[in-house]
């Protein structure tokens, strides 16, 4: 009778992984892990009117609303009171995290002001500095009146607080 058993010569070898392999492993385990949190990192969303850089050079005192339209655009909203007024409304807003909520960075309303020949009387760029409305132009808060209780109730509306 003969045996039926394997040699041991015929056997592969058990597998074992070297330092450089196990090395290999640990690297792509880290690169991995940083991959997936990478997907989690903060995001800017920009809404409303994104200004072209430059724009409000462009539009000298006295421009036609001809011209301010080529260079800016269809306003947002327009006001018809005491002459027209152009608005073009945006908002800036992030989140540190993918799944937190947005936090509005910046707010602007750049407002254009025509005189009744349909001029550029004056320009203006308000935003939020230390929670007042402001004029970046100017550098200058308006006081109360006729012109803030048209922004007030924008930039309300933009806030999400």
């Amino acid at each position: 009778m003969t045996e039926t058993g394997h040699s041991s010569s015929c056997a592969p070898p058990p597998r074992r992984l070297t330092a450089r392999w196990r090395g290999f492993r640990g690297f792509a385990a880290v690169g991995l892990l940083c991959a997936a949190l990478g997907g989690c990192t903060g995001e800017q969303f920009q809404k409303g009117y994104i200004l072209p850089a430059g724009a409000l050079e462009q539009i000298p005192i006295g421009a036609s609303q001809d011209q301010v339209l080529i260079v800016m655009g269809t306003p947002s909203t327009v006001a018809t009171l005491n002459g027209e007024v152009f608005y073009y409304i945006s908002q800036r807003s992030e989140r540190k995290v993918a799944f937190m909520n947005q936090q509005v960075v910046d707010q602007r309303v750049i407002a254009i002001y025509f005189d009744r020949n349909r001029q550029v009387q004056r320009l203006a760029n308000y935003g939020l500095q230390d929670g007042k409305i402001f004029d970046f132009i100017s550098r200058t808060t308006p006081t109360s009146g006729q012109e803030l209780s048209y922004l007030t109730p924008l930039f309300k509306l933009l806030s999400f607080n």
